[in-house]
């Protein structure tokens, strides 16, 4: 322990951390750097801020301030003591509806700001498209904006006071009036008022440099004001209060269609007349899907606000009709305009991979202009990446003429960062030409503080370092940002990183087979961190149980990329530190789906696991539960499944079962159907004649330990008119005919999909499992016969996994195509049969794999068809396969279904209306029955139940 630390322990209250984990997680930020921490120190309050800036002014050691660390230009990272604000230090300390003020601790996340004002008619104006997780003290630090900055400006505008604490301790209460000043600041601007006064841009967007010129007297001499998007350099912000805006009641937005950004671009000025809310901007080749906008190959998002619902449409009617538009939507519905608002706010993930899966960086995510210059710039900006043969797709806040990009720079070899560094400086100077700023959001950093000289001259930067100076005379707050900045080609992430690709298991077909590029994905946009989920959505739930940065999907990013690197984690794939972080990671698969840009940590942990434990022996949880298809079966094999329930029963017995097999002691152990499903098959006679047939897997927990859904299945798709058969147990020679296919498909299910063990990391393992069950599949792939999985982890385990993992056999890419989920399988092959009616509400949680792999569109449409009414939650139930009944992993796992699924169906206990609690995942089942007693369904379970209440 240094003296350092040793000293920041015994002056802190709050956490001071010098381990390996803590230091990798705040190496990078969302930009394109990396540095490397000596520690990081949570502070409790403002004593705590003070004590460590006083111990580490004593060792010269510097202090870097950090929020959510979703900063593009590199602010958040430093090679000293990094504060972190968001574990104590983030609290709503006050609101007043009437003054329309908060008081604001800089760890605040900001919804949870909206949340508190919204009540009250009330938001803070600024909405950044991290308004999920970025915090208030790091939008004061970056003077953020957002989407609705035409109507309300930026940060700075809604601001009145700031406690800070300066780098030699004194604490400052800043305001107008020269309010907090520190000595020699007035003295300095008295002595510059005329370069003051002419030497900035006057533009809505100017965030680059410090903010001097509110400090002129005209200007009221706001030093709040001038603190803002001082990203950390001058002082340490300890409290805010801040102005709130008036909510306005109802809302309409407006889809403007063109036919290039061009000419979007040069629409957006001739809007801001008509006082919208936003005009935002986004070109067609950052759409996933153009479902539900209008025709055109860009677009505006140009929102209003009125009084009332009509108010806020005729608004928007005026701008349509004023609109010189290739075709235009106008929504009204709240729902409608989250999932249009949902394309706008992901484009800073989905921007980082081109239309051909190419990597593109930020850098030069922000640049302003005036907004009647912005059709001009970005044609001579796309001029200019065409001239260095680069990519990039513009987007952003068109009204306030700042645009967000992603260049595919070429940041891995000296020659594409040499071009990077030319490409950054003709930039500069052509913002520069059109009279805009280097940043108009996220601050200079380091991405562009080296290029100031460019836009405001030699002297003015000078005056910039004098005004550091009076603040922070000792250089100790965030050095290299800003003034004396370090080269924007310097302490690149990427160049720590591996140059040759790394052997692994799977294949990473998304990023060309390289795990090094399937681990940069993460850009740090932290998406992952948000603290509660809407709608369907699923990602993170480890982190929103514990809150901790190690246990977000970009928390283990980072340590992955610092485990490639070996500067910081020098053990490789033996690292405990990814270990641990990992071990609460759920393989839910959310991230899958709602990151932006697609992280699969799930994957990415079955890689780690596979070789953290190559030779070695594994946690007992991985035997027990990782073979857990075997034990099943010889089970099964045995018929000792009353024996296994009965010993099981016995409290003693059922203990000592847990703990050698790693099992939670918490956990009851699940039942064991003592007839399979496979075996019930075999009883029931022959397949009935009829429509086109289909193959059911029998999966695992279909087969052992939940048979009724299997004979569910089987009941609901024969009334559908399909011919079910289960897949071959033994390996055909040739294939098969059409007349003998269906008795040589009958069998005991020794199909698997590999699941467990793949979960668990054993990937030679599920490598082996996988091939026998292609050879066993081999006459099914023959045929144009569909394969129907009912458990939605199993299904996506085929749909993925399989060819992920086995990317050398074709085969099974072909079976992944074949894979249909339940609801799939009637709506593609029995889509004229109308399923019997249930007519009662259903409640229950999307299966976290079916939201991230495979889709509920069509189970959206069974159920509805079927009269089962409501929306089904969303997150994960925390059971998640094995993770929920391993040892440790409990209390995570009940928080988990706590969040959603549990309060859902306590609500529709309580309402007592019959709703049908829904839970296709066998996972999900058993912690509804575990936790709260209920007993969940398949929905092939409630339809068929339905079908015999028809016949009886």
């Amino acid at each position: 322990m240094t003296d350092l630390e040793v000293e920041l322990r015994e002056a802190v209250r709050g956490d001071v951390r010098f381990d390996v984990t803590s230091r990798a997680l705040v190496t990078m930020d969302a930009s394109n750097y990396r540095r490397v921490p000596l520690g990081v120190v949570a502070p409790r309050d403002a004593d705590d801020v003070a004590a460590v800036l006083e111990v580490c002014r004593a060792h010269g050691v510097p202090v870097v301030p950090r929020g959510g660390g979703t900063s593009i230009a590199g602010q958040a990272t430093g090679t000293g003591v990094v504060l972190d604000f968001t574990r104590y230090m983030n609290r709503l300390v006050s609101l007043e509806p009437g003054a329309r003020t908060a008081v604001v601790q800089p760890g605040l996340v900001l919804d949870r700001l909206q949340d508190a004002a919204a009540p009250h008619g009330l938001r803070f104006g600024p909405d950044p498209s991290t308004h999920s997780r970025c915090t208030l003290g790091g939008m004061i630090g970056n003077n953020s904006c957002g989407s609705h900055s035409v109507a309300w400006g930026t940060t700075a505008d809604s601001v009145r006071e700031l406690s800070v604490v300066t780098a030699r301790g004194q604490r400052l209460r800043l305001g107008q009036g020269w309010a907090g000043a520190p000595d020699g600041l007035r003295e300095l601007v008295d002595g510059e008022l005329a370069r003051l006064r002419t030497g900035f841009p006057e533009l809505p967007r100017r965030i680059s440099g410090y903010a001097l010129d509110a400090l002129l007297p005209e200007k009221g001499a706001d030093v709040a004001r001038s603190f803002c998007g001082s990203e950390g350099t001058l002082g340490v912000l300890t409290e805010a209060v801040v102005r709130l805006v008036e909510a306005p009641r109802a809302r309409a937005l407006a889809v403007l269609g063109y036919a290039d950004e061009g000419a979007a671009a040069e629409a957006a000025a001739g809007l801001l007349p008509y006082a919208p809310l936003t005009v935002e901007g986004m070109a067609a080749d950052l759409v996933p899907s153009r479902t539900g906008l209008p025709k055109g190959g860009a677009w505006l998002f140009v929102e209003t606000g009125g009084e009332s619902p009509g108010e806020a449409r005729a608004r928007a009617e005026a701008i349509v009709r004023a609109a010189d538009v290739v075709d235009a939507l106008i929504v009204t519905d709240a729902a409608g305009q989250r999932a249009l608002w949902r394309i706008r706010e992901d484009a800073s993930g989905t921007a980082t991979r081109m239309p051909d899966g190419s990597e593109a960086w930020p850098g030069w995510e922000d640049c302003a202009v005036p907004p009647a210059r912005l059709g001009a710039y970005l044609r001579d900006f796309r001029g200019l990446l065409s001239a260095h043969g680069l990519r990039g797709t513009p987007y952003g806040h068109f009204g306030d003429g700042c645009i967000h990009v992603r260049i595919d720079f070429d940041l891995l070899t000296e020659a594409g960062v040499g071009r990077f560094r030319r490409f950054s400086e003709e930039l500069a100077e052509l913002v520069v030409a059109h009279g805009g700023s280097l940043s108009g959001e996220h601050g200079d950093g380091q991405a562009r503080a080296e290029l100031l000289p460019k836009m405001y001259g030699e002297e003015m930067v000078a005056l910039f370092e004098r005004a550091k100076g009076v603040w922070d005379p000792d250089d100790l707050l965030n050095p290299g940002m800003l003034v004396r900045p370090a080269p924007l080609d310097a302490d690149l992430r990427f160049a720590v990183l591996p140059r040759e690709p790394v052997d692994v298991a799977f294949g990473y077909p998304a990023d060309g087979g390289d795990f090094s590029a399937a681990v940069r994905r993460c850009v740090g946009v932290a998406k992952c961190r948000t603290t509660s989920v809407s709608g369907s959505a699923v990602m993170c739930p480890s982190f929103r149980a514990t809150g901790e940065e190690a246990h977000s999907t970009r928390g283990r990013a980072r340590l992955l990329h610092e485990m490639l690197a070996g500067e910081l984690v020098t053990d490789g794939w033996r690292s405990t530190e990814v270990r641990d972080a990992l071990d609460l990671c759920l393989s839910c698969k959310g991230c899958r789906s709602d990151c932006p840009v697609d992280v699969d940590m799930a994957t990415y942990k079955a890689e780690f696991l596979h070789h953290h434990y190559a030779g070695r022996r594994r946690p007992a949880a991985h035997y027990s539960m990782g073979w857990l298809p075997v034990w099943l079966r010889a089970v099964a094999r045995s018929r000792t499944a009353p024996v296994v329930n009965a010993l099981a029963s016995v409290p003693p017995l059922a203990r000592v079962a847990k703990r050698l097999g790693g099992i939670a002691a918490e956990r009851g152990i699940p039942r064991v159907a003592s007839e399979t499903f496979s075996g019930w098959w075999r009883g029931r006679g022959g397949t009935p004649a009829g429509g086109d047939l289909v193959v059911l897997w029998p999966d695992t927990f279909t087969e052992h330990l939940s048979p009724s859904v299997g004979r569910a299945a089987v009941r609901v798709l024969e009334a559908a008119g399909l011919r079910v058969v289960l897949p071959p147990t033994v390996r055909l020679p040739g294939p098969p005919s059409a007349r003998t296919l269906p008795s040589l498909l009958r069998g005991r299910g020794r199909v698997c999909c590999g699941l467990t063990y793949v979960s668990t990391g054993q990937l030679d393992r599920a490598r082996a499992v996988m091939r026998r069950t292609l050879d066993l599949m081999a006459p099914v792939l023959k045929t144009s016969a569909p394969v129907v999985v009912l458990e939605p982890s199993c299904a996506a385990a085929l749909r993925t996994d399989l060819p992920e993992l086995l990317h050398d056999d074709p085969r099974a890419a072909r079976l992944a195509a074949r894979v249909l989920t339940f609801a799939e399988a009637l709506e593609r092959h029995a889509p004229d049969w109308t399923p019997p009616r249930v007519d009662r509400p259903a409640v229950g949680q999307t299966h976290c794999h079916q939201h991230a792999v495979l889709g509920d569109a069509p189970d959206h449409r069974l159920r509805a068809a079927a009269g089962l009414t409501g929306e089904l939650s969303g997150g994960c139930c925390g059971l998640a396969g094995n993770f929920g009944f391993e040892q440790g992993h409990y209390e995570v796992s009940s928080a988990c279904a706590e969040e959603q699924l549990l309060p859902s169906v306590r609500d529709a206990a309580e309402r007592a209306d019959g709703a049908v609690v829904l839970a296709d995942g066998f996972s999900c089942r058993t912690q509804l029955e575990q936790l709260a007693g209920v007993r969940g369904r398949h929905l092939a379970e409630v339809l068929a139940e339905a079908l015999e209440e028809a016949d009886d």
